[in-house]
C-alpha cells in the first residue's frame, strides 16, 4: 500500500510540473520573462522545523519576483526511496534549480550530479551531502549547537553526575555532527559526568523516540540529565518524561522548537532548547540559487546560525523570534 501511494503522490507531482520545465523541454526559445523553477525538498514535511523552511523558500521568492517554489519531501524522515524518487522527478522535468535538504551524505550525491551536468545547481541545506556537486551548503554549524547544550548540561550538573544521550538515526550528518559534538565537550570539559548511554537512536518519529526513551529510563533509573539532538527525539523524550512523572526532576536538555517543546521550557520541564534559524535555511537556500543562475558568484557554506534558549533568557527579543516564528501569514 505504501508504494502505491507513493507511486501515485510522484504521478501527482509529475503533472503538475508538467508545464515548468524551460524551453528548451518543448523547443521553444529561451523566454527571460518566463518564472525560474525552484524545487525545495525538504525531508519530511510536518515538524514545525520544515513548515519554517518553506516559509523562508516562499518569502524569497515573494521578495525576488518570477520565482515560482515546487514544495515536495517525503511523509516520513526515515523513507530515502522516497525522498530520491522525488528529486529525479524534478530533475526530469527539468527545473532551473533544486533545494535540498538531504535525509542523509550519500545516497544523493550521483542525483545532484546528474543535475549538475544539466546545468541546474543544487543548493544543500539543513545536512551536508558529500562531494562537491552541490553549489553551496547553507545550514547550522551542528557541532557548535552539541557543544552549547553540552555546556549547559555541565554548567546544571557543576560538573559531576550522570547523563543519556540519545541519538536519532544513522548516516544522518546534521545530528552526527551535534551528537559529536556534545559528547567531545562532555568528555574534554567534564570529565566527572558519567555518560550512562550514548548509542540508542530514537528513529524517525515521536512515537519511536518515546519507546528508546522508555527503554533508557526503564534501564537506568538514576540518570541526572539527558541530552536529545533534533525535535521529534526531545518531543518523544519529554512524553516519556511526563509519563513517569520526572518532567523537571531530570535536567534535560533539547533541540529544536514547536508549541509544546516552548510550553515545556516554561514549565522548567526542558532546561535548554538548541535553536536553528530554519527560515533562514529556506530564505537563503532560494536567494542562492537564484543568484548562482543569474551568474553571481556565491558562498560555498553559508551559516545560519545557533543559539540556545533557557528558561532565563526565553523572554529575549533575539531568542523569542526563533522560538515564536510568525510564518503562518506566509504559509496561507
Amino acid at each position: 500500500m505504501k508504494k502505491i501511494y507513493g507511486v501515485i503522490n510522484l504521478l501527482c507531482l509529475a503533472v503538475v510540473l508538467t508545464n515548468c520545465g524551460d524551453s528548451r523541454d518543448r523547443g521553444e526559445a529561451p523566454d527571460s520573462e518566463k518564472k525560474l523553477a525552484i524545487a525545495v525538498i525538504p525531508k519530511g514535511t510536518t515538524h514545525e522545523f520544515w513548515k519554517s523552511i518553506h516559509a523562508g523558500a516562499l518569502k524569497a521568492s515573494r521578495e525576488i519576483g518570477e520565482v515560482e517554489i515546487f514544495w515536495k519531501g517525503p511523509l516520513k524522515e526515515d523513507d530515502r526511496e522516497e525522498q530520491l524518487q522525488i528529486v529525479e522527478t524534478f530533475i526530469a522535468r527539468r527545473v532551473d534549480a533544486i533545494v535540498l535538504a538531504p535525509l542523509d551524505d550519500r545516497s544523493l550525491v550521483r542525483s545532484v550530479r546528474e543535475a549538475k551536468d544539466q546545468g541546474r545547481p543544487t543548493i544543500v541545506i539543513d545536512s551536508g551531502l558529500q562531494g562537491d556537486e552541490h553549489i553551496s551548503f547553507i545550514a547550522t554549524d551542528n557541532y557548535k549547537g552539541g557543544v552549547l547544550a553540552a555546556e549547559r548540561i555541565g554548567s546544571l550538573l557543576d560538573g559531576s553526575g550522570t547523563l543519556i544521550m540519545i541519538r536519532y538515526q544513522e548516516g544522518r550528518a546534521s545530528t552526527t555532527n551535534r551528537e559529536k559534538g556534545f559528547l567531545d565537550t562532555i568528555t574534554s570539559q567534564y570529565p566527572d559526568i558519567e555518560i550512562l548511554s550514548s548509542n540508542q537512536y530514537a528513529g524517525a518519529t515521536t512515537e519511536t523516540a518515546y519507546r528508546a526513551s522508555e527503554n533508557l529510563l526503564n534501564r537506568f533509573t538514576e540518570v541526572d540529565a539527558i541530552f536529545t539532538p533534533n525535535e521529534s527525539s526531545t518531543f518523544g523524550c519529554l512524553r516519556a518524561l511526563q509519563d513517569r512523572g520526572l518532567s523537571g526532576n531530570i535536567i534535560f536538555v533539547g533541540f529544536d522548537v514547536s508549541e509544546k517543546l516552548v510550553e515545556a521550557l516554561e514549565k522548567r520541564e526542558i532546561l535548554g532548547l538548541v535553536l536553528q534559524n530554519p527560515f533562514n535555511m529556506g530564505y537563503f537556500g532560494v536567494r542562492t540559487a537564484v543568484e548562482f543562475l543569474q551568474g553571481v558568484k556565491v558562498e560555498k557554506r553559508i551559516d545560519t546560525g545557533v543559539t540556545i534558549a533557557t528558561p532565563e533568557n526565553m523572554n529575549n527579543p533575539e531568542i523569542r523570534q526563533l522560538l515564536f516564528p510568525d510564518i503562518s501569514q506566509i504559509l496561507d
